[in-house]
């Protein structure tokens, strides 16, 4: 497990870079713009932390989407989340997902994505109890934005209370992509 483990990890960082190097360099120049295909191409994704108390998340998801036209699109993405709690546990959790988004008006979307999560936990208790699994997720979702940004809601058709590494089936969304 640590070779998908840290196999996923590497996947993740250059994807990461990619993404960002993309983005930048979509910036700084329209070169991509003359491509048809990369015309189409948007950027995108999440970032996360969290502090509490003891308590530390910090999540990083970039997003890639390819716009068929102004009420399709498809893409992927990657998710890593780092969360410990002092003396109590730690986890790492790293996976995929794909997405497909449905605009039946400008500014409504509709959404599906389907996450692959691999979480690992250690436990810090005299038990010695890790944990080190594979987690799927189903989000159906709606939202109300623009084309760059866009807020909803999303529920998990395949939400395990036991494994979901989500506290609940149902829970917000921010998307942003460029």
């Amino acid at each position: 497990m640590r070779v998908v483990k840290s196999l996923f990890l590497k996947y993740f960082i250059v994807l990461s870079v990619f993404c960002l190097f993309s983005s930048t360099n979509n910036f700084a120049q329209n070169s991509y713009n003359d491509n048809p295909f990369w015309s189409k191409v948007r950027y995108g994704g999440g970032i996360g932390l969290g502090f509490a108390n003891d308590f530390f998340s910090a999540t990083l998801a970039p997003q890639a989407i390819y716009e068929f036209n102004s009420q399709f699109a498809l893409g992927v993405g990657l998710n890593g989340t780092y969360n410990s709690q002092k003396n109590v546990f730690n986890s790492t959790v790293v996976g995929a997902s794909v997405i497909g988004l449905f605009n039946p008006i400008p500014d409504a979307q509709i959404s599906a994505e389907f996450e692959q999560l691999n979480v690992n936990q250690r436990f810090k208790n005299n038990l010695g109890i890790n944990r080190n699994y594979w987690y799927p997720a189903l989000f159906l979702g709606a939202g109300y934005g623009n084309r760059n940004f866009m807020a909803g809601i999303r529920y998990d058709v395949l939400y395990n209370r036991d494994k979901s590494i989500y506290g609940n089936a149902w829970m917000p969304f921010v998307r942003v992509f460029f």
